[in-house]
C-alpha cells in the first residue's frame, strides 16, 4: 500500500515524517501520471507543486485554513489529498470530477476557476468576509507567475497591499504559463534566480554565519538583516514590499523542508506577505523538451514516454486548419499581424508566429489588453486578427465594445473552441459569444459550415475595413478538407446559403448545426416531410434577401444555433421574423439556459438535441403540434 492511499484527508499528513513525505510526493507524481495519461487533463502545472501542495496542507488547517487555487490546472494535487484520489479515474469524465476547481465537488475547493488571475480577489473577498465576521483563520492565494501577467493579479496585489489585512500570496515561479511566459513581470521575476552577484553574496553570508564561531554567533541575526538589505537592493523583492507585501523567497518549491519551515513562520504572521516559490512545471513527466505538452494532454497517452498511443484518422481539426490558412493568409498580405493571449498552439496560431514573427504578439494572458492593443494597430493600418478561445475572450468584453466597435476599427476576432468543449467542462464552454457578439454595435457576427468555409470568412474579415468582424468555430474536427487559401475566396458579405430547398418548415442554421440539419432532413424526408436547410453563415448582419423569400414561402422556421439560445442567434432573428411576417411560426432551437457539465462532446449535442436525430426530433414535435392545433 503506497503512502498516498493511506491519506484521506489533509489531517492524514501531519502525522507523517519528512522522509514519508517526500514518498508522497513520488507516489503522487506517478498517480498524476497514469490518470491523466487515460482521462487527459492539465497535467504540467500539477506536476510542479506536489510538494508545495504538501507543504501548504500539512501548515495551515484546512479546510479552516482557506486556499484559494488560482485557474485550477494546479489542483490535481490538492484533490488527490482532499479525499478524491479514489475517484480520479473519473477527472474530466461525464458526472466525474471536475478538471478545475469547484466549490460543490468538496468544502476544500474554496473558490471555483478556470480562468486565470482570479485567486488574489477572491483571497481577499475571503479575508475581509473574515474580519467583518470577527472570524479567525488564514488564507492563502496560490497563484502562477503566468497569471501575474494579468491585470486583475495587480489590481487584487494593490488592493490586498494596501488593505493591510492578513493574507498571504503564494507565489508558484515556474516561467510558464502554458507557452513560455511572456512581458516584464516574467523578467523581473527571472531575475531574482539568475542574479549571480545576489546568489554569490547570500551563498557567502550562508557560510560564514552557518560556521561562525560560538562567541560570534550571537552576530547572525544582524547579518541576516543585512542580507535582506541587500536583497531588497537586487532583487525584485522590493516591488512586492513596495505594493505592501513582505516578501519571502525565493524557495525551491521542490525542497519539502524549506517550504515546511517556511509556511510554518509565514502562518504565524497577520499582514499582507508573498511567498515567491520557484518550481519546474511538468517534473517528472517524460516530455523531454516540448514545453507546451507539458500543460495539458488528451486522452491516450503511454505514462512511461508521454507519446499518444493511438493516432486518430479524422480530418484536421479546425484549430489546424485556421492555423495553416492564417499563415498561408500572412504570405500574402504584409499588412496582417496576430494577437493571441498566452496559447500559440492552443489557438493554431504557431505556424504564423514561426514564419512572421514580428507580426505575431503574445500578449500573455492578458484578453482585454491583447484587444485594446489590436485596436491600436488598426489604427497604423496594420490588419489585427485577435485569435483566443471564446471563453477566454469575454474578458475582453468592454474592450471590444470601447476600443475597437465604437472607434470602427477594424479588427478580426478569431474565437477557438466556440460551442461546447467536452470533457474541459462549465468554465471552458464557448457558448455565449453569439449573444455578447450581436450586442456590439456594428459588429458582424459569423460562423462557418466547415474548414473551407471558415477560411472563406477568414479572407472576407481581413478584407473588411467598416469595423470589427467576428469569426467562430468548435473544437471539433472539420468535416471537409480545405484546399490551399490562396484557392478560397472570401465569402460574400451578408449572405446566406440555401442547400436544400423544401415545402414544409425551413431550418435556419449556424456553424456547426448545418451540416447537422442537412443530416436531419434526410431524416425527414424518410418520414414524407421536406424541409429546407438554410446556412445562416452570416449571423449580423443577416442575408434580407434570403429570409424574405424565405418567409414568403414557408409558414414555420426553426432556427438551430450551438450556442445559449437566450439573445442568441434565435433570439434575434425570431424578433426579426416576428416584426417583417407575424404570421409566421418561429422555434429556437440551441443549448438550454443551464450551466452545461462535462462530457464527451458528441454525448453534449445528443443529450441537447443538437445532434441530427435531437433535430429531426423537434421538427416532428413542431409538425405534430400545429397538426393537433389544426
Amino acid at each position: 500500500m503506497s503512502i498516498l492511499e493511506g491519506i484521506n484527508s489533509p489531517a492524514d499528513l501531519r502525522g507523517l515524517s519528512r522522509d514519508e513525505l517526500r514518498t508522497l510526493a513520488q507516489d503522487m507524481r506517478t498517480r498524476l501520471i497514469d490518470v491523466c495519461s487515460r482521462t487527459g487533463g492539465h497535467i504540467g502545472a500539477g506536476l510542479g507543486v506536489v510538494e508545495l501542495t504538501i507543504a501548504l496542507h500539512t501548515v495551515f488547517e484546512t479546510p479552516k485554513d482557506q486556499l484559494v487555487w488560482d485557474v485550477g490546472h494546479q489542483a490535481y494535487p490538492h484533490k488527490l489529498l482532499t479525499g478524491r484520489n479514489s475517484d480520479m479515474e473519473s477527472l474530466r469524465q461525464e458526472g466525474g470530477l471536475s478538471g478545475f476547481l469547484k466549490r460543490t465537488e468538496s468544502e476544500y475547493d474554496t473558490f471555483g476557476a478556470g480562468h486565470a488571475a482570479t485567486a488574489i480577489s477572491a483571497a481577499l473577498g475571503m479575508a475581509a468576509g473574515r474580519d467583518v465576521l470577527g472570524e479567525q483563520f488564514k488564507v492563502a492565494a496560490i497563484i502562477g507567475d503566468g497569471s501575474m501577467g494579468s491585470g486583475l493579479a495587480y489590481e487584487g496585489l494593490n488592493n490586498a497591499g494596501h488593505s493591510d489585512r492578513d493574507i498571504i500570496v503564494v507565489l508558484n515561479d515556474n516561467e510558464m504559463s502554458i507557452a513560455p511566459n511572456v512581458g516584464a513581470m516574467h523578467k523581473y521575476l527571472t531575475s531574482i534566480q539568475r542574479n549571480p552577484l545576489y546568489n554569490r553574496l547570500r551563498s557567502r553570508i550562508g557560510d560564514i554565519v552557518d560556521n561562525a564561531p560560538a562567541p560570534f554567533a550571537g552576530v547572525s541575526t544582524l547579518v541576516r538583516k543585512w542580507e535582506e538589505s541587500v536583497k531588497s537592493l537586487l532583487t525584485p523583492g522590493v516591488l512586492f514590499e513596495e505594493l505592501g507585501f513582505r516578501y519571502f523567497g525565493p524557495i525551491d518549491g521542490h525542497d519539502l523542508d524549506a517550504l515546511l519551515e517556511t509556511f510554518t513562520a509565514v502562518r504565524a504572521m497577520n499582514t499582507p506577505r508573498l511567498v515567491h516559490v520557484i518550481t519546474k512545471k511538468g517534473k517528472g513527466f517524460p516530455a523531454g523538451d516540448h514545453g507546451e505538452k507539458w500543460h495539458a494532454l488528451p486522452p491516450g497517452h503511454d505514462p512511461a514516454t508521454g507519446k499518444q498511443l493511438a493516432v486518430s484518422t479524422a480530418n484536421a481539426a479546425y484549430t489546424t486548419v485556421y492555423g495553416k490558412g492564417l499563415a498561408e493568409l500572412g504570405e500574402e498580405r504584409k499588412d496582417l499581424a496576430v494577437i493571441t493571449a498566452a496559447m500559440p498552439t492552443g489557438t493554431g496560431t504557431a505556424p504564423f508566429a514561426k514564419a512572421f514573427p514580428d507580426r505575431f504578439f503574445d500578449v500573455g494572458i492578458a484578453e482585454g489588453h491583447g484587444v485594446t492593443f489590436a485596436a491600436g494597430l488598426a489604427t497604423r493600418g496594420v490588419r489585427p486578427i485577435v485569435t483566443i478561445y471564446s471563453t477566454f475572450l469575454q474578458r475582453g468584453y468592454d474592450n471590444i465594445i470601447h476600443d475597437a466597435a465604437l472607434q470602427k476599427l477594424p479588427v478580426v476576432f478569431a474565437m477557438d473552441r466556440a460551442g461546447l468543449v467536452g470533457e474541459d467542462g462549465e468554465t471552458h464552454m464557448g457558448l455565449y459569444d453569439i449573444a455578447y457578439m450581436l450586442t456590439v454595435p456594428g459588429m458582424t457576427v459569423t460562423a462557418p459550415k466547415n474548414g473551407t468555409e471558415m477560411l472563406g470568412l477568414l479572407r472576407a474579415a481581413v478584407e473588411h475595413t467598416d469595423g470589427p468582424f467576428s469569426l467562430r468555430y468548435p473544437r471539433d474536427a472539420s468535416p471537409d478538407i480545405p484546399g490551399a487559401m490562396s484557392q478560397i475566396a472570401a465569402t460574400p458579405y451578408a449572405t446566406w446559403e440555401v442547400l436544400r430547398h423544401g415545402r414544409d418548415i425551413a431550418i435556419l442554421a449556424v456553424g456547426t448545426m448545418v451540416n447537422a440539419a442537412l443530416d436531419a432532413a434526410d431524416l425527414l424526408a424518410a418520414d414524407g416531410m421536406d424541409v429546407t436547410v438554410v446556412n445562416c453563415r452570416y449571423i449580423k448582419p443577416y442575408d434580407e434577401v434570403t429570409l424574405n423569400a424565405i418567409l414568403a414561402s414557408h409558414t414555420h422556421v426553426l432556427t438551430v444555433e450551438e450556442g445559449t439560445v437566450v439573445n442568441g442567434f434565435g433570439a434575434f432573428i425570431s424578433t426579426v421574423i416576428h416584426r417583417q411576417a407575424p404570421t409566421v411560426r418561429t422555434a429556437v432551437h440551441g443549448v438550454p439556459d443551464r450551466i452545461i457539465y462535462s462530457a464527451p462532446r458528441k454525448k453534449q449535442l445528443s443529450s441537447l438535441g443538437l445532434d441530427p436525430a435531437g433535430i429531426a426530433d423537434r421538427v416532428r414535435a413542431l409538425h405534430e403540434s400545429e397538426a393537433l392545433a389544426g
